[in-house]
């Protein structure tokens, strides 16, 4: 069953993301940081919007989902921070490399679910990918302001 396999991983991903996101909103600092800090809101709740449905895919599937925030973690290819990051530039490429390992695994599911013959997984997979382009590109646009 790698398309439950690969959905737990893009599940994980997707909360770590959240997370570091929601810590960046919190934490940021500097000149621009109005603009910083409402960026980095939409970005974790659009996130956190995400987690709900990733979970109930999982259910679909007859599948529990993770029960615990180290479950989630462990299921995550993405490194928490050792260290607070305290510049913005710093925020930003850890999201956006963060934001490649999340489509990284949305692409290894999508192809899962292809091959599984869940179309329905594959389509949720591909809006997710098509989402985090688009975040992709915004995180590229911040950093090259920096």
């Amino acid at each position: 069953m790698e398309h439950v396999a690969a959905l737990q991983v893009s599940l994980g991903n997707t909360f770590v993301m959240y997370f570091k996101a929601h810590s960046y909103h919190w934490n940021v600092e500097g000149s621009d940081f109005a603009q910083y800090h409402d960026f980095l809101g939409k970005l974790y709740e659009e996130l956190y919007g995400a987690v709900d449905p990733m979970a109930e895919e999982l259910r679909a599937l007859d599948v529990y989902a993770p029960q615990s925030l180290d479950a989630m973690v462990r299921l995550s290819t993405i490194e928490e921070d050792s260290e607070r990051p305290t510049k913005p530039a710093e925020m930003f490429g850890k999201l956006l490399a963060a934001n490649n390992e999340v489509i990284e695994s949305l692409n290894k599911l999508f192809k899962a679910a292809d091959a599984a013959n869940e179309q329905g997984l594959a389509d949720f997979a591909a809006g997710r990918i098509d989402i985090h382009k688009k975040h992709g590109w915004m995180l590229r646009s911040f950093m090259r302001g920096e």
